[in-house]
């Protein structure tokens, strides 16, 4: 994509772009809502692992029962038995996809308003330094970029002091009688 926005320009005016990089993801965890935001995830993280590693935990000791007790029981029992830990198995399966998708949506909770406040900082900086083109390092296959390209630590200091913050208009103040 790049190569074809430079390639269709022209020679004199492929010179006056002037391009630069931001790596949102380390912008994130280097702000201090960021590193919030990923230190409430983590959280839930830890609290859904321990949930997992005792349903695991369970399953392999009804499975450490079954393996034992397999030549004792008879045929209808064993069969009872496996039916209930396969179905254990199956619950345990179920509940990693719905802990997954919790982390997901929660991540995209999180740091919606995080990565929205970053972009109006990206813009008003391409807008007020007059950049043509700035790529999310990540997501654009950059592979080097000289550090004088790279906004990531503007952007994190501007958002740190508090840039790009949707601020409210003030309302009139209504005359008195």
């Amino acid at each position: 994509m790049i190569a074809t926005v430079l390639s269709s320009s022209s020679r004199a005016h492929a010179q006056a772009l002037k391009i630069a990089v931001v790596d949102m993801q380390r912008a994130m965890n280097d702000t201090e809502d960021g590193r919030k935001a990923k230190g409430n995830l983590k959280k839930l993280f830890e609290e859904r692992q321990k949930q997992l590693d005792k349903a695991q935990n369970d399953l392999k000791s009804m499975k450490d029962s079954l393996e034992k007790q397999r030549d004792v029981l008879s045929r209808d029992v064993l069969a009872k038995k496996l039916e209930e830990y396969q179905k254990a198995f199956a619950e345990l399966q179920q509940t990693y996809m719905e802990f997954q998708r919790e982390l997901g949506s929660k991540e995209g909770e999180l740091t919606k308003d995080i990565v929205e406040r970053m972009q109006r900082i990206v813009r008003h900086i391409g807008q007020a330094e007059g950049y043509t083109l700035i790529l999310e390092r990540n997501e654009a296959g950059v592979i080097y970029t000289p550090s004088t390209y790279d906004l990531t630590d503007v952007l994190i200091a501007r958002y740190n002091t508090g840039e790009g913050r949707s601020e409210t208009v003030p309302q009139p103040k209504l005359k008195s009688k």
